[in-house]
């Protein structure tokens, strides 16, 4: 995503109801304008797109963690819980996956519960990060991003609604940078759930060797 105020999406289409017609194009941006303006706002775009970018990277890294969690799972090695994941072509395929196989081979309460517990923080990171990896961009004169524009359709009393808008503003920006340390909260808490997943699994297995065998 470039900081060049010029390569954004610029005046993003309205919320529509049932009763608009919404036939009109929006104006063309004043282009020569934002690339003048472009430089005394550089700042404040660059923040912007930096916690995006964050918030992109971290999703994306805790998202691949989940190939560990399959193959301790799956017991089975990485290249193997690698093209599970890559076959799953959801987030949310993936992520039931894990929580059926959890439910079918960990018997131990609180051993599921932690991995529930994980599960529901990677989701909420993943509605965090589909909000701004999946919406349009207001810039305005000065070239500041000023409102996010989501891109899904909501059917209400009132009509069909074409994406929520909500301002790009301090509490936003603070919303960002809780999101980023929660994904790596997140990140260290996955790391430190592993070995006890493969520590229960490892002693599951031994148990039904040993139960096979005394037979």
């Amino acid at each position: 995503m470039s900081s060049d105020p010029a390569n954004q999406s610029e005046p993003s289409p309205q919320t529509q109801t049932g009763g608009g017609s919404g036939h009109e194009l929006p104006q063309r941006p004043d282009f020569a304008a934002l690339d003048a303006a472009a430089p005394s706002t550089a700042d404040h775009r660059t923040r912007v797109l930096a916690l995006i970018g964050n918030l992109v990277f971290g999703w994306s890294n805790n998202e691949s963690m989940l190939i560990y969690v399959l193959m301790i799972l799956l017991e089975t090695d990485k290249v193997s819980a690698a093209i599970v994941f890559a076959t799953l072509n959801t987030t949310r395929a993936r992520l039931d996956l894990i929580q059926r196989l959890a439910k079918a081979k960990i018997a131990d309460r609180t051993l599921l519960a932690a991995l529930d517990k994980l599960v529901d923080r990677f989701s909420q990171a993943t509605r965090d990060r589909n909000e701004f990896n999946h919406c349009m961009y207001s810039v305005n004169e000065r070239g500041e991003i000023t409102h996010t524009h989501a891109m899904r359709v909501r059917e209400t009393r009132r009509g069909i609604q074409f994406g929520e808008t909500r301002p790009l503003d301090a509490a936003r920006i603070e919303e960002m940078i809780k999101s980023v340390a929660e994904l790596k909260r997140l990140n260290r808490d996955i790391w430190d759930f592993l070995p006890r997943l493969e520590q229960y699994i490892a002693g599951a297995r031994r148990a039904r060797s040993a139960a096979s065998g005394s037979g």
